[in-house]
């Protein structure tokens, strides 16, 4: 599984993987920010983005390939950030291998089982017939009645790629995410724990991680810490640029002993 990544500036690695749906590019407005202190590499989960596809899709897997990707580029461990899917994905590999990572930091997401609530997303864009469209925004109004939000239908929609005869098709393997869609909403099981530092960020707006997820993520990373950004919902890196930015930064660059 040679996942599909783009890197930018240089130094210590810094490895940042992408939520549900996303991909690389979802992480381009505040990577060159990130990459003035660290070499910056933006991966595409399996199934996602560029990567390849495959039918099994589980968090030990994602882990596993994260680990293939450090052996490729001959790292022997890096900082890990991960956001939604993603986060969890950062955590397996943290605790699954926790000699490739150095520090970890997860962005709203935490190690308990979620309900399907994408369950609607998935539906929608698996009953789109895509030889019907020869443009984006029919596409758009044929979402509405399901996801009525347009910001995210377009962030849905960037999942799709446009051949040469103007057929459009889904770079991302969505049948293969939704067949294992119930493994990635279950709760983190590990008999381990992750005993270097670990930030986990949570948006003000948003309830992916409650005070009742705590100790739990404590009990799997017994030196994680918290922080809030209290402007920002599920989406820091985009509500909240900035101050994501410099959270973590601060957490990254902070010796801790």
């Amino acid at each position: 599984m040679r996942l599909n990544f783009r890197e930018f500036g240089g130094g210590q690695p810094l490895i940042i993987l992408h939520g549900l749906f996303g991909s690389s590019d979802n992480w381009l407005g505040v990577a060159p920010k990130l990459a003035e202190g660290f070499h910056v590499f933006l991966l595409d989960l399996r199934n996602h983005g560029q990567s390849p596809h495959s039918g099994e899709m589980t968090y030990p897997q994602m882990a596993a390939d994260v680990v293939e990707f450090l052996g490729a580029r001959k790292l022997k461990s890096a900082m890990v950030l991960g956001h939604s899917l993603g986060g969890k994905a950062a955590m397996q590999l943290a605790l699954d291998f926790p000699a490739q990572v150095e520090k970890l930091i997860v962005a709203d997401m935490s190690p308990r089982a979620y309900p399907p609530e994408y369950e609607g997303y998935f539906q929608a864009l698996l009953a789109l017939d895509l030889k019907k469209f020869r443009s984006r925004q029919p596409m758009e109004e044929a979402l509405a009645p399901a996801i009525p939000a347009l910001a995210v239908r377009r962030f849905l929609l960037k999942n799709l790629g446009h051949r040469s005869d103007g057929n459009y098709y889904w770079k991302i393997n969505l049948r293969g995410i939704y067949e294992n869609y119930p493994h990635l909403c279950e709760a983190m099981a590990s008999e381990k724990s992750f005993i270097k530092p670990a930030l986990f960020i949570s948006g003000g707006k948003s309830d992916y991680i409650l005070e009742t997820d705590k100790p739990r993520i404590r009990a799997l990373f017994p030196r994680a810490r918290f922080e809030t950004i209290p402007d920002a919902g599920h989406w820091l890196q985009a509500d909240a640029p900035a101050e994501f930015v410099r959270v973590v930064t601060t957490f990254l660059t902070t010796d801790e002993h």
